[in-house]
């Protein structure tokens, strides 16, 4: 004997649930975009560890999926169990030099985002014969390019400007987002 229980939400309330979420959104934002400018490698070390856990609890879940699992066979009940092996050691060996992890880190995402702004300079070049603007493509790839090399030779500096701009985007948005919240009229509901 369930009773199916229907909720009905006017404009007002709409209006209301979406300020609270616009406002909640938006200090969380600033908060953490504060903690990255005030303490940023604390903030940078905090994320490590989060990723470290993370690949610590995956990695355990792997380990018991290969070995409990009724449905692998093989290899793939070795390959579940060597994954995750593979990913606690990685969270152990960052947990034991949580400094140099989150240095590793920051590195391999600078790396990262200098390679695929390389790709994507040249993709952007093997798109000239069909570019209806190709003066704007071959400015995009250049600058595109240019970008990812110099990403490419200072990685460390890179993420360090990337780690700050990252920190004072999420104030300047957060705080947008908290004016958003007290200015979001109730009749946008509607």
């Amino acid at each position: 004997m369930s009773e199916k229980v229907t909720v009905s939400l006017g404009p007002s309330e709409v209006s209301d649930i979406l300020r609270v979420a616009f406002g909640i959104a938006g200090a969380l934002s600033a908060a953490f975009g504060v903690l990255i400018l005030v303490a940023p490698l604390k903030t940078a070390s905090i994320i490590a560890a989060i990723i470290a856990v993370y690949a610590i609890i995956s990695g355990a879940v792997y380990v018991a999926i290969g070995i409990f699992s009724r449905s692998l066979t093989g290899l793939g009940r070795v390959g579940h169990v060597l994954l995750g092996v593979l990913f606690v050691v990685a969270g152990v060996v960052a947990f034991t030099d949580l400094g140099n992890a989150t240095l590793f880190l920051a590195v391999l995402v600078a790396v990262v985002l200098g390679i695929v702004w390389i790709i994507e300079g040249i993709v952007a070049l093997s798109t000239l014969g069909t570019a209806p603007s190709r003066g704007w493509v071959i400015v995009f790839a250049i600058l595109s390019i240019i970008a990812g090399i110099a990403v490419l030779l200072s990685p460390l500096f890179a993420a360090t400007v990337i780690w700050i701009y990252l920190g004072v985007s999420l104030v300047v948005l957060g705080i947008v987002q908290i004016i958003r919240a007290f200015t979001y009229s109730r009749s946008r509901a509607a």
